[in-house]
């Protein structure tokens, strides 16, 4: 086997997957797997801008879990990668400086460590969706797969488009025949010999961490930062207090930002009013301007979505509360709208008895079903028709979906564009008829065996 490692520097933790494959991989697919994870303890990197050196020892644990997951012997030929998304996006935004600072630190870091270090950069938005699409196609054996005679197959069905939605930003990727009007949002790839036409846009500030910085600020807006302020959104009975400085440290809030000095302490009080927690999340997306022929929201381009979706991250984790812990099924966009209602409606010590392990996050469902819900409703255009067909799922099989093995098929060249050979798959194909030929001489001799058995026993009565 070989092996490969990625760390996943999102915004609000680093993971990190070590994959493996079969060692004579010759451009084939469908047999590159998860072999291990680890979740770094702590923020993502993109916190550690006041102390860079913190930022690489936090990553330490799980580099040493790799040093055991990967045989000793294989150490110096596995690749190691690391990519950060959106939250080093936002501090590459604020302090350009900083964010360099807290790539050297991990970087050395990571070279320290026997393995191949090829780079840690940061991914650009587009290059986060469309990975993320690459893996989920390739985990479902979209683009190619082998035939039960061991030849390359391409499959004719259709690609799935893929829906991330992280801390900081959220993604949509799904292949279009549409014309792409905004030759941003156009990804033209050559994978195995098919070429495919996609559409990707990644949403900055649209990412969970980001969006709940956002709603605080609108209700503290509302109500005149006033020392106590209503927070439709949390659930009756919970309430606590903030700093301005927690809730304005990001370039997402900080063209909201008061005058009041940021270390003066708010206090917000949980209302579990629905309605009003749906007006002021509908207020983060502006469904006004559109220079294009249809646009999502923001002014962004969107053609028709159409097609199956894979929805993963926190759209996978939202809808699994909703099914899990608050028993009701998720078919319909009205299902994903009742459901956020009830959640709101729901108070604090209700919630606490239903998911005591989950207290950390409780409060903040309401918000984020409701999220959820305009985004793929009244954002992206899913109908009652078209809503059905999203997948809220965290994995195709054992391995994770997320733009992780989607980056490592890339950089080491594991994706042809061309169509893979067909030389060990013809090989393969010997060994299946040759083995298919031994079972059907042994069940003959059997046959034969068994009625020679009986003519001579008939023969003796």
């Amino acid at each position: 086997l070989q092996y490969g490692i990625v760390l996943d520097a999102g915004s609000s933790h680093t993971a990190m997957f070590v994959y493996k494959w079969p060692a004579d991989k010759e451009n084939d697919t469908g047999v590159v797997s998860e072999h291990g994870m680890c979740d770094v303890e702590g923020p993502g990197i993109s916190s550690y801008s006041s102390n860079p050196l913190a930022a690489g020892t936090s990553l330490e644990h799980c580099l040493n879990q790799a040093l055991r997951d990967v045989p000793k012997e294989k150490h110096a030929g596995t690749p190691l990668y690391l990519g950060a998304t959106a939250g080093m996006r936002l501090l590459n935004i604020a302090d350009p400086q900083a964010s360099d600072a807290v790539l050297r630190a991990v970087a050395a870091t990571l070279k320290t460590y026997p393995f191949d270090f090829r780079g840690a950069k940061i991914l650009s938005g587009e290059e986060e969706g469309v990975f993320g699409w690459v893996t989920a196609n390739y985990l479902l054996e979209n683009f190619i797969k082998r035939g039960w005679l061991g030849e390359w197959i391409q499959p004719q069905k259709k690609t799935l488009g893929a829906m991330d939605f992280g801390g900081a930003s959220t993604q949509i990727t799904f292949e279009t025949r549409d014309t792409i009007e905004n030759p941003r949002n156009e990804v033209m790839l050559k994978l195995y010999g098919q070429a495919y036409k996609v559409y990707t846009h990644s949403f900055l500030c649209y990412g969970r961490d980001q969006v709940l910085k956002r709603l605080l600020s609108k209700f503290l807006q509302a109500e005149s930062y006033q020392e106590t302020v209503s927070h439709p959104c949390w659930p009756k009975g919970y309430n606590k207090s903030l700093l301005l400085s927690s809730i304005y440290d990001s370039p997402c809030t900080e063209k909201e930002r008061p005058s009041l000095a940021l270390n003066t302490t708010v206090t917000l009080v949980g209302t579990g009013n629905g309605n009003l927690c749906t007006l002021h999340v509908s207020k983060l997306f502006d469904f006004t301007n559109c220079s294009f022929s249809h646009c999502s929201f923001d002014g962004v381009f969107q053609p028709k979505v159409s097609g199956n979706f894979i929805a993963f991250s926190a759209f996978f984790y939202t809808v699994d509360f909703i099914q899990t812990v608050m028993g009701r099924p998720v078919h319909l966009p009205s299902d994903l709208k009742d459901a956020a209602e009830t959640i709101c409606a729901t108070s604090w010590s209700e919630l606490l008895l239903k998911a005591p392990k989950l207290e950390k996050r409780l409060p903040d469902y309401c918000a984020v079903s409701t999220f959820v819900y305009l985004l793929t409703t009244k954002g992206y255009s899913f109908s009652n028709h078209s809503f059905p067909n999203i997948a809220f799922q965290k994995k195709v099989g054992e391995t994770s979906i997320g733009w992780a093995l989607g980056y490592m098929l890339n950089l080491t060249n594991m994706i042809p564009a061309e169509k893979p050979s067909s030389h060990k798959s013809m090989l393969y194909n010997y060994w299946v008829i040759l083995i298919l030929l031994f079972v059907v001489t042994t069940l003959t001799s059997l046959v034969t065996a068994v009625c020679l058995l009986r003519h001579s026993k008939s023969s003796i009565i």
